[in-house]
This record gives C-alpha cells, sequence and structure tokens, in this order.
C-alpha cells in the first residue's frame, strides 16, 4: 500500500509552507514536494497604484525583510524618474546602504540564533520541545544573549534611518527624504558594551570561530547532509569584490564555470526565465540558454560567498580565505555550510555598518533628492539576506504601474529546497523504512539551511492552480481535480 507522509506545516521558516512525501508499496520515495500554499497577490494588486507609492507598498509583503523590498523597489522607481544608481547622490546612497546592511546584519542573526541554532547545539534528533530560542537561552545563555543583541542593534538601524523597525520608510523616488544625525550616529559608534558596533564585530567575529569550530567536530555529518551540485547566482562588483546593494549579476556552474557573466541587472530579463508548477504558489527561475532543468541557482550566503573573488573588509575576507581553504573546493555545493557563509556575511555587514558610521555623508542634508526624465521601465535588483532579489516595474503616461515582476530571493532557492528534500527522503527515509519525529526534522533542516521567507516568495504567474485530493481511510489516493 502506497503512503503520504505531510509535515504540515514547516517550522522555524518565515511564512507557511508543508511537505508531502509519497512512498511506494516497498517504502520507497516515488515523489517529495515542498508546497507553498499561502498566496499574497502583490504582483496584481499593485497595478493601478502611482510608482511612487511602490516602495512603501510592496514592503508589506513581509515582517522579516521589507527593508530588502523597500529599497528594491525605490532603485526601480529611481529609474522611473531618470536616475540609475549611479546618478543617485552620494548622501542618498549611503543612507540606503546603511540601512540595507543593517536589515542583512539583523536578518542573518535572527536566522542563525533563533531558528538555525536549536538544531546545530541540540542535534536533528532532540525532542521538538527543546528545538528553539527557549532551549537556546536554558542551554547556552551567553549564545542568546549576543543573538539577541545583535537583532536588536540592527534594527535600530533601521529605526534611526525609518522611523520604525519594520514596514518604516527612507527611500524616496531618486533619493531619501531624511539623513542621519550626530546623536544617532554616536550612540551606535559609542554606545553601552551591548549596543556599539565594535561590540557587534567581536561577536560576529566569535560567532565565525564558533560555527568554524563546529565543522571542525561535526565535518562528516555537514559535509554529506543534503549536498548536491548546483549552480550559484550573487552580485559581484566590476572588480569581483562580493556587493550586496548594487552589483553585477554573476553565475557559476557546480564546477565554478561562469554561466552568467557579470551582466548589469537592467537586462535580466533577456537571461532569466520563471517556470511554474501545480503543486505551489512559488515561481522556479532559470537562466534561458540552460533551460529549466539545468538553469536553476541557488542564491544567498552561501551562493554569494561562492561567486566573489573577495570580500572587501578585511576580517570577512580573512573568514572567506578560512571557509575555503576548509573544504578546499572552489565551489562549495554542501547545504549545511550555508550557516557558516551566513555569519561571515554578518561579519561583513558589521564592518561596514561601521565604514558608513564614520563617514560624514551620512550626516548631510544637502542633495538627498535628485531627479533626471522620466522613463516608463524601472528594474531594481539587489541581495536581500536570502539571496537575490529583483524588483521590475512598468508604468503608463499617468505614472501608474501597469505591470509588475518579483523574483524572490527563495524563489530562487525553490529548486534547490525540493533537492534537499529528496535528498533526506531518498537517504534518511527510504533506507531507513522507518518513520521517526528526528527524520522529519531532518527535513525541516534541509529547508532552514536556506533561511526562506514563504509569504515573500508566493507569487503567481498566469492562472491560479487548485488542486483537491481525496485520500480513503487506508491513506490511498482515490481521486483528484486540477482547475487551472
Amino acid at each position: 500500500m502506497s503512503r503520504k507522509i505531510t509535515i504540515d506545516p514547516v517550522t522555524r521558516v518565515e511564512g507557511h509552507g508543508r511537505v508531502t512525501i509519497h512512498l511506494d508499496e516497498k517504502g520507497r520515495v516515488d515523489e517529495s514536494f515542498f508546497h507553498i500554499v499561502e498566496f499574497r497577490g502583490f504582483e496584481r494588486f499593485i497595478q493601478g497604484h502611482p510608482y511612487w507609492e511602490a516602495p512603501n507598498l510592496v514592503q508589506r509583503l513581509c515582517g522579516i525583510c521589507p527593508v530588502s523590498h523597500h529599497l528594491a523597489a525605490a532603485k526601480a522607481i529611481d529609474q522611473i524618474v531618470g536616475i540609475d544608481p549611479p546618478d543617485l547622490s552620494p548622501v542618498a546612497t549611503k543612507l540606503r546602504k546603511l540601512m540595507h546592511y543593517g536589515q542583512i546584519f539583523q536578518s542573518h542573526a535572527l536566522h542563525f540564533f533563533y531558528l538555525a541554532s536549536p538544531d546545530l547545539l541540540f542535534g536533528v534528533d532532540a525532542p521538538p520541545e527543546k528545538r528553539n530560542v527557549v532551549g537556546v537561552a536554558v542551554e547556552n545563555k551567553d549564545l542568546a544573549v549576543k543573538g539577541i543583541n545583535m537583532r536588536k542593534f540592527g534594527q535600530e538601524i533601521i529605526k534611526a534611518l525609518s522611523g520604525k523597525r519594520i514596514h518604516g520608510t527612507l527611500a524616496i523616488p531618486g533619493g531619501v527624504y531624511k539623513t542621519f544625525t550626530a546623536k544617532n550616529r554616536d550612540y551606535f559608534l559609542n554606545g553601552s558594551d551591548q549596543n556599539n558596533v565594535d561590540t557587534m564585530i567581536e561577536w560576529s567575529q566569535q560567532m565565525v570561530d564558533f560555527i568554524k569550530s563546529y565543522h571542525e567536530k561535526n565535518r562528516t555529518f555537514l559535509d554529506e547532509f543534503a549536498a548536491f551540485p548546483s549552480g550559484h547566482l550573487g552580485s559581484v562588483q566590476p572588480d569581483g569584490a562580493m556587493e550586496m546593494y548594487d552589483g553585477l549579476m554573476r553565475a557559476i556552474d557546480a564546477k565554478g564555470n561562469i554561466t552568467l557573466p557579470d551582466v548589469h541587472p537592467d537586462k535580466y530579463a533577456d537571461y532569466f526565465s520563471e517556470a511554474v508548477e501545480r503543486w505551489s504558489y512559488m515561481k522556479f527561475p532559470y537562466l534561458k540558454d540552460l533551460g529549466r532543468k539545468k538553469g536553476w541557482n541557488r542564491v544567498g550566503p552561501l551562493a554569494r560567498v561562492n561567486i566573489c573573488d573577495y570580500i572587501p573588509t578585511p576580517l570577512a575576507e580573512k573568514a572567506r580565505k578560512e571557509f575555503v581553504e576548509f573544504t578546499g573546493k572552489k565551489v562549495n555545493n554542501f547545504t549545511m555550510y550555508s550557516h557558516w557563509a551566513r555569519l561571515i556575511e554578518t561579519l561583513h555587514c558589521a564592518e561596514v555598518i561601521k565604514e558608513l558610521l564614520l563617514d560624514p555623508d551620512i550626516l548631510s542634508d544637502d542633495d538627498l533628492v535628485r531627479k533626471g526624465e522620466k522613463r516608463q521601465t524601472g528594474i531594481g535588483i539587489i541581495e536581500a539576506p536570502r539571496g537575490t532579489l529583483t524588483h521590475h516595474y512598468e508604468v503608463d503616461d499617468k505614472g501608474k504601474i501597469t505591470r509588475c515582476n518579483l523574483i524572490v530571493s527563495t524563489t530562487h532557492n525553490n529548486d534547490a529546497m525540493n533537492k534537499a528534500v529528496r535528498w533526506v527522503a531518498d537517504k534518511v527515509i527510504s533506507e531507513k523504512k522507518k518513520i521517526t519525529e528526528g527524520m522529519l526534522n531532518q527535513v525541516e533542516v534541509a529547508i532552514r539551511a536556506y533561511d526562506p521567507c514563504l509569504s515573500c516568495a508566493t507569487q503567481a504567474m498566469g492562472k491560479m492552480p487548485l488542486k483537491a485530493e481525496l485520500y480513503d481511510s487506508n491513506g490511498e489516493l482515490v481521486d483528484e481535480k486540477i482547475k487551472n
């Protein structure tokens, strides 16, 4: 008799998703799916709104990474008012970057300390009541305190710039609406021991050392778990340095060969297409020239560390070199190494934040907004905490949005997460021929490594699919209907 295993919901991720694993008569995995079952619809209902509302509207997609959507949309809207990224004033650029790096810093801290660390500290077979941030606080108070304060620091940066920790406003078409104050700057440079940038850098270094030590002790598991070859996509500066705010798009294959050669963001539509599946509201982006089966890429910290030539801050670059040396491989295709890469980026963000806080430009109130000749298309691409994020808008003569296309970071990782689920299903569930809570948690561990934000990623292209399945008391599928 065939069986179906359902994990609903997947826990300790942002948004709602479920996993179904279908077993054949012999108890082996036949199929597995990572379903994204909530629908947000932002690409559709933003149509008809004036373009200047987009940066504030679209950030409501998410309460975890609203800054990323705010700034990606702002970069697109800048183009509609005639301003490309190099034409934005230095003051506006640096203020936006400060907010952006504060966002990545707090988001990475949230994911590692609150969501991922319970699995690393207690193991995948630990009881569910222990695998949470409260369990971490009980077992390792110092780690929990650092995690809470690191996230708070990033959120306070965002609040100082935008007025609120979540869903604030800084960017407006062609610039920013306010500047930073000397009082705010001094607070982050010289604040209390648990709330200044030097402490954040020190703690970030400690976390990098912690995760390196963890890998040394658990290398066999980490090298094997949900490991598979894939492409990797991210953004770099013209000299190949890691770039989070405004860079060129670069992709490599599993062996390090270039598959997307440092392409300008405005050209993304020439290189990327998107597929849909009837069992998920999340799209499947891929490189056109490689096709649907071979053209998908991972994005996010692991991909960015893989595709860059170096990281342009000294401590993070030293950590990157140690990361590369540890595996001795040109490209790291090990899913669980995402956590190490994420902490390297956390350190990089802390270093960049300090550089920006020390820059006198962030206190200037001159040249905050620029305008040029209006256009009807705008494209903004940014490296969100979870990976490459694309916002594309078209407007009519009255300035109302007529088309919106979003390619969200988690969407790029859709194929990778499904591959990871299938790996666990094949290697753990099929081979063991029995199901335990710990085994099911391993499916979630594989998904959590990508830090998915499922709310952001639930967009639609074309008609919405609806699938209804009817199972009998023995768990056998007796009927299904599909409406497209």
